[in-house]
């Protein structure tokens, strides 16, 4: 997961992303850390967020690459 590394990319600190997410700040820490997995809807407003693809938050290269 590459939640971390996009969210300090974006400037943002743990609070701000759980208070635009509607989530605790202690869910962001679990998905950074790995001891949690964000639901599917979840995914998608953190891609909505970042403007990126939930392919780019799992980690996963494309084909090819």
């Amino acid at each position: 997961m590459e939640i971390k590394r996009i969210r300090e990319a974006a400037g943002l600190r743990q609070y701000e992303l759980a208070e635009r997410m509607g989530v605790k700040q202690a869910s962001v820490s679990a998905w950074e850390s790995g001891a949690a997995m964000p639901s599917a809807a979840n995914l998608l407003k953190l891609a909505d967020i970042f403007s990126c693809t939930v392919d780019e938050i799992l980690g996963r290269k494309p084909i090819g690459a």
